[in-house]
């Protein structure tokens, strides 16, 4: 089971922002235009590369067919060989990225052996194609692509498709295309490269993505990020959920190509995709990016399944009076209570007592580790107690502790211990 966020098969940008010839002389620069599928992800990872100005998705290729968004996703047109390609004018200066360089990165990032399709992006205007100014570059171009076919090859991979041809007109696409990745920041980058990369002068893989032991993830529950360069999607996710996480489940990154001994159900290509793993095989996963609260959820599922402590956490409910977590957890000797799911710091023992009410009671969360809010259920006032980095419930504050302090009623079944080092 996968869910999936975006996707890419769902007024011109102003003249005033492309730049003239003379600009281009004057900053030596040049432009080739590329197609590799959904033009979204492509514009975002040629603009990181080292001398590149500037990146344009556009139109381009096609005859008899409106150079704009709805007339080319026409189903009509879908498999019309006359449709314009969604494309990228890439702006670059040669003293510092060679065309050599671009067209090279061209066929690594993606799979030039598709015909008219990259991943579920299937149609003419998704075709691999490379449309440049002048014969030599079409000579350099199809000796670029004769190298790569040789490494193809000997992956075991098919031939190529892809279209080199001189350019006729570029057509910029509407505002809303460009820069699509950075204006819409849920989603996932499709990432269809096929792995295989040039080699350099010694004869070793240029930019190698190396393998990876996956013997660990074979046993136990894991969590694994399939992730990818130039994903700005998995650095949002790394920056909200991922580099604070302190769960008890180990979370791995691999790319597409370095899942080797697990198995799979899910497509490789969108970038983040969060696969919860049990020995080595995928359980369920999520395709695209997700916010910390959502990404807990389906972990608190992946962790606790059918369960009361599920319950407690994601449906608000209570652990029964003297349960079997709170008997294990009442008189545990020095250390802190961590969140069930994220494994961050919540109560502290030190701040423990005994209330006598069957459930675990504290004077105090440790600082920053909760959040509170209105609770007037079954004709009640409480104040609910949720924690800040997963957002499940955890319990009740009431004013009712010891020497006028306030008693944090926490449920034991959301909660793991962890002795103070």
């Amino acid at each position: 089971m996968a869910f999936s966020f975006a996707s890419c098969s769902t007024e011109s940008k102003p003249a005033a922002k492309l730049l003239a010839d003379s600009d281009f002389k004057t900053m030596h620069l040049d432009t080739v235009v590329f197609g590799l599928g959904c033009f979204w992800g492509a514009e975002k990872r040629f603009a990181q590369l080292s001398g590149v100005a500037d990146v344009i998705s556009g139109y381009a290729d096609g005859k008899g067919v409106k150079a704009n968004y709805q007339a080319v996703t026409l189903r009509q047109n879908k498999f019309n060989p006359n449709n314009h390609a969604e494309v990228i004018q890439v702006s670059y200066n040669p003293d510092q990225i060679t065309l050599t360089q671009l067209l090279q990165s061209f066929f690594e990032q993606h799979d030039p052996t598709q015909m008219n399709q990259q991943g579920n992006d299937i149609g003419t205007q998704y075709r691999s194609t490379i449309l440049l100014k002048e014969q030599k570059q079409i000579d350099l171009a199809n000796n670029v692509s004769a190298q790569y076919q040789t490494l193809l090859t000997k992956a075991g991979l098919g031939k190529i498709k892809t279209q080199i041809k001189l350019i006729d007109t570029f057509y910029p696409a509407e505002e809303y295309h460009q820069d699509y990745l950075v204006k819409n920041p849920n989603g996932y980058c499709p990432d269809h490269s096929t792995g295989v990369r040039f080699l350099k002068k010694d004869g070793s893989p240029s930019d190698k993505v190396e393998k990876k032991d996956n013997t660990a993830i074979q046993s136990g529950q894991h969590i694994v990020i399939i992730d990818s360069e130039f994903c700005p999607y998995c650095d949002k996710f790394k920056a909200d959920v991922a580099n604070d996480y302190q769960g008890s489940i180990p979370m791995h990154f691999r790319r597409a190509s370095q899942l080797d001994g697990l198995t799979i159900t899910s497509p490789t290509w969108a970038t983040p995709t969060i696969l919860f793993m049990q020995d080595g095989k995928e359980q369920y996963a999520i395709q695209g990016y997700v916010n910390a609260p959502k990404f807990y959820k389906a972990l608190g599922y992946f962790k606790l399944g059918d369960s009361e402590a599920f319950n407690v956490a994601f449906t608000e409910g209570t652990d029964s009076r003297f349960c079997k977590q709170y008997e294990i957890f009442k008189n545990t000797p020095d250390g802190v209570f961590i969140d069930k799911i994220s494994g961050a710091p919540l109560f502290d023992t030190r701040d423990r007592f005994n209330s006598g009410t069957g459930w675990l009671s504290f004077t105090k969360p440790i600082d920053d580790s909760v959040y509170y809010k209105e609770d007037n259920r079954f004709g009640m006032e409480r104040l609910e107690i949720r924690a800040k980095k997963s957002d499940i419930h955890l319990g009740h504050k009431f004013d009712d502790g010891p020497n006028g302090q306030p008693r944090y009623c926490i449920n034991a079944t959301v909660l793991e211990f962890k002795a103070r080092s």
